[in-house]
């Protein structure tokens, strides 16, 4: 049976490269590999893919540089990236050039599994959004916010906003719940549908979404912090 999604693998690291290829053929996905970013780029102009896989330190080009060429050229996929311990800085600007998600090497095949499997879920629901005619609009608007979950589109002051389907999912729900205050553990339970184990990550995307939603991102509007508490996006 052919495989409904197409996965990436982009890893230095033959040997790290293959495993991972096996593990995820086994679970029916269709595997393409490449050893650095350059050649990661190739093949994602080539292929379809529905998701990345990409290490950040690699020769030729690594794999932040990567991401940063990707995102650039509207690829709206997915990314994991692998990371070492001592790689952290490289890790954070992964995570502010656009990556979903990241593993930290050694991992288990089961914990990158799960990260995979819950990154393909969401974007098989943001593509069937994407994709979907007619319909009444599902619009919730916040002042000059406005997010429309059938085009799933997002604008400030009728001027669209580009988000990742990862911060598109964020600002849904805090703006489906004005005024309420989601802790980090809750909107990574809410959008993963799994234990909370990577919430640092949520505090990046939040740092993200206001770059591109705020006319003063350290003197934010609209999503706003509530110190030792969480997120919030209050009525206006």
């Amino acid at each position: 049976m052919e495989s409904k999604y197409r996965i990436l693998v982009v890893e230095d690291d033959r040997e790290i490269r293959e495993g991972i290829e096996i593990y995820l053929r086994n679970q029916g996905y269709e595997v393409f590999q490449a050893a650095d970013g350059e050649e990661g780029l190739k093949v994602i102009a080539e292929q379809e893919l529905h998701l990345a896989i990409v290490d950040i330190m690699m020769p030729v080009m690594d794999g932040v540089t990567m991401l940063m060429k990707l995102r650039a050229m509207d690829y709206e996929f997915p990314v994991i990236m692998l990371s070492a311990k001592s790689e952290e800085v490289d890790k954070i600007m992964g995570l502010n050039m656009g990556a979903d998600d990241y593993v930290t090497k050694p991992f288990t095949p089961l914990e990158l599994l799960a990260r995979v499997n819950s990154h393909l879920r969401r974007y098989s629901k943001y593509l069937s959004a994407v994709n979907k005619e007619g319909g009444r609009e599902h619009v919730y608007q916040i002042g000059g916010l406005e997010l429309n979950e059938d085009t799933v589109e997002v604008a400030v002051d009728g001027e669209p906003v580009k988000l990742t389907p990862m911060e598109f999912k964020i600002v849904q729900l805090l703006i489906k719940n004005p005024g309420r205050v989601f802790s980090s553990d809750e909107i990574y339970e809410r959008i993963w549908n799994e234990k909370a184990v990577n919430t640092d990550t949520i505090m990046v995307h939040v740092r993200n979404i206001r770059e591109k939603i705020e006319i003063d991102p350290k003197n934010p509007k609209y999503l706003k912090v509530v110190w030792g508490v969480g997120y919030k996006i209050d009525r206006q």
